[in-house]
């Protein structure tokens, strides 16, 4: 399981943490496609960048409290997006947020978050 919302609802069912400089850097780029259970955490991080990537994303943007503090969705390839007090970022599949109810002001609960790339 990966991160949820307050409420319970799983958001990310198979989500991958990105802690070291160089797994935040690499992110997403190289793959293909990213499934709709899949997910991949950029921690810390407040800017993305979708340079080099085949496919949009959803981007949740979460506080150091894990508070959704901006959403960006369907982030195009070679784009760039920021949100001042951001420390941690999910990367998910274009559409997923809206689809799993993912709203500014919702908190998210981690529980075993895996991958660490």
């Amino acid at each position: 399981m990966g991160p949820s919302l307050n409420g319970g609802r799983v958001v990310c069912e198979r989500c991958e943490l990105a802690a070291s400089s160089w797994a935040r850097m690499r992110g997403l780029i190289g793959r293909r496609t990213l499934d709709p259970q899949q997910g991949l955490m950029l921690r810390p991080a407040f800017a993305i960048h979708t340079f080099f990537m085949r496919f949009p994303i959803d981007a949740v943007f979460v506080d150091s409290d894990l508070w959704v503090v901006g959403i960006r969705s369907r982030l195009r390839p070679w784009r760039m997006a920021a949100v001042r007090g951001a420390s941690a970022v999910l990367e998910l599949a274009p559409g997923e947020a809206e689809h799993r109810g993912v709203a500014v002001r919702q908190r998210f609960r981690l529980e075993a978050v895996g991958g660490g790339r």
